[in-house]
């Protein structure tokens, strides 16, 4: 309120100041006129305009009436051409030289308030800033036509001499001003001390909330039924009970998530942005040799020494603000009392800021046994897949040798002993159903895997080198994107190479005109990602759900073993192969083998 009134008396008082210097500066205009009206009128035909003006008693005593009229003015001036005063109502100063002046119009019609206020309020004297209205008098020259000045008519104004008729009114405004600033604060703390005396009830009511006693006495129904303070309690009531039920609610939350995380085989700590443990659950005893009570409230130092081999990992991520996945690590035993000695350590950051965390160790047997668990499901999957292509190759000699058999009876029956052509074809179909059967063995037949640690990157570039030629000689682009972070994969290596090389030619065949193919590797999370893709015709959706079935092929001369194959081997590693379609657009298969977990 108070700047609302001061910004409106402000406002007031520029207006009043800009209203008197516009007055002060038409009133000088108007004398200016009247003195070169007198000045014309004293002009005698046979003399000069500086000689008609010069010693004019008339002409003086016109001016110094006009002068007398008005107290703003300080001085009226005629000079001439070079500026020296020739009338003056000052008689000491004809003869001299007029001196320069700012224009009084300038600073009424473009100076600030501001400005024109420090105007009125600077000491007088000889320093003291003068203004002038000044005009000039020509004639025109006979010889060149041009207009020439000859008489200078100067007005002169000292601000100073208004300020006797200014300051009054600014000070009337001034005081009324004041006292609208002070009756707005006064009548502001007067609305204060009554409108917000409910706010101090209202304040305790929110810190018994704060408090957790949320048994708030009941507000007594207002006299007034739009009694606001009385709503806004009421709701602070109901605040308060909902703040009960959530408080409930979040403490049986916490503990289902307490007695779920204690039922985990690993072992999880969450540190805050001051590194110090605020949760711990899981096999924490098991990893640390240390109950899980005793850790909570200790900096991350205390309960991951900086002197282990796990200290020193998470002070690396730290500093680096990277964070750490399945990372084997070894674990100094306690007295003979922790029973693992090797975790796979994980961190993640809960911000950007890398201030607060999460660690998590994890058992690599329970891991592996896990693993061998899904292994089993997915060559079990594998194995009905490839069951499926052999029994539909298997049907085929075997419908065929049952015929010929047949075939054979009829013509012994009717006396025809000439059974060479059906013996043919009926030996023919047995060796086919031994390699049918040779073949299915060598699939389920167990492989002893080589495997290596190959950086994912240097292996996706074999590939690329090894398919090269093959795509140039078919007029295809190869395109090739690499993962930006480096990563190894553990795989056969020529197992592997094998598997996607079978990818590879098949895209290469599906462009028998020429096409694209866009080979990517990336990394998504635990896993290394290959992305074969192709612009050939796609994989028409009838036939999606056999293309990894053993003996299945849509090629003229295919053998329906390779994607089969691929299969198989990628199985092998513990990974997995995807392929999505659109039929005119292209075929992309996803390879995705685990990352190698490094020890320390």
């Amino acid at each position: 309120m108070a700047l609302i009134v001061s910004t409106v008396s402000a406002l007031g008082l520029s207006d009043e100041i800009n209203r008197q210097f516009d007055v002060t500066w038409k009133r000088s205009l108007s004398i200016r006129q009247l003195v070169v009206s007198a000045v014309k009128r004293s002009q005698n035909p046979k003399l000069t305009p500086e000689a008609s003006v010069q010693n004019n008693e008339t002409l003086t005593a016109q001016i110094h009436d006009i002068f007398a009229e008005y107290q703003a003015l300080l001085e009226i001036a005629v000079c001439d051409r070079n500026n020296v005063i020739l009338v003056d109502t000052d008689p000491d100063r004809v003869g001299h030289k007029a001196p320069e002046m700012a224009d009084f119009g300038a600073l009424v019609n473009n100076g600030s308030a501001w400005e024109k206020l420090q105007v009125l309020l600077r000491n007088q004297g000889a320093l003291t800033k003068k203004y002038q209205v000044a005009d000039n008098l020509v004639r025109e020259d006979k010889r060149t036509g041009q207009k020439l000045p000859v008489l200078t008519v100067h007005v002169v104004i000292d601000p100073a001499l208004i300020r006797t008729e200014v300051m009054p009114a600014l000070a009337h405004q001034t005081e009324i001003s004041i006292a609208s600033i002070l009756g707005a604060m006064g009548a502001a703390l007067l609305f204060s001390t009554i409108a917000f005396r409910p706010l101090g009830k209202l304040g305790n009511m929110l810190d018994m909330l704060a408090r957790g006693e949320y048994e708030l006495q009941q507000v007594a129904a207002s006299k007034q039924p739009a009694d606001q303070f009385g709503v806004v309690a009421s709701k602070v009531n109901i605040l308060g009970e909902q703040l009960r039920g959530a408080q409930s609610e979040i403490s049986d939350l916490k503990d289902n998530f307490e007695r779920l995380l204690d039922e985990l085989e690993d072992a999880v700590f969450i540190f805050g942005r001051d590194r110090r443990l605020i949760a711990a659950a899981g096999a924490v005893d098991k990893f640390l040799a240390r109950p899980r009570a005793e850790l909570i409230g200790q900096p991350l130092a205390d309960v991951f020494p900086p002197g282990t081999s796990l200290g020193l990992l998470l002070a690396q991520s730290i500093q680096t603000a990277r964070p750490i996945r399945n990372r084997r690590v070894p674990l100094n035993p306690v007295n003979g009392e922790r029973s693992i000695f090797i975790a796979l350590l994980s961190v993640e950051f809960l911000d950007a800021s890398a201030a607060g965390m999460l660690i998590r160790l994890r058992d690599p047997e329970a891991t592996r046994q896990i693993g061998r668990q899904l292994q089993t499901a997915d060559r079990l999957s594998a194995i009905s897949k490839l069951t499926g292509g052999v029994a539909h190759e298997v049907k085929n000699p075997l419908n065929a040798i049952l015929m010929h058999v047949e075939l054979a009876k009829m013509k012994l029956n009717h006396g025809d002993y000439d059974l060479n052509p059906q013996m043919e074809v009926i030996s023919s179909e047995i060796m086919r159903l031994d390699r049918v059967v040779k073949t299915f063995l060598d699939f389920t037949r167990p492989v002893a895997l080589n495997l290596t640690d190959v950086p994912l990157q240097a292996f996706v570039s074999d590939i690329v080198e090894l398919a090269g030629p093959q795509a140039e000689a078919a007029g295809i682009e190869v395109t090739v994107e690499q993962a930006a972070e480096p990563v190894a994969v553990t795989v056969d290596t020529d197992l592997l190479k094998q598997a996607l090389l079978n990818i590879v030619v098949n895209a290469i065949e599906a462009m028998p005109d020429g096409g694209a193919l866009r080979i990517q590797s990336t990394v998504r999370g635990d896993y290394g990602e290959i992305r074969i893709s192709d612009t050939g015709p796609g994989i028409p959706p009838e036939v999606r759900e056999k293309i990894y079935n053993l003996y299945f092929t849509t090629k003229e001369r295919g053998s329906g073993i390779g994607l089969a194959m691929t299969f198989r081997i990628v199985q092998l590693h513990d990974g997995t192969i995807d392929f999505f379609s659109e039929p005119g657009k292209g075929t992309t298969f996803v390879v995705r083998l685990p990352v190698a977990v490094l020890a320390v």
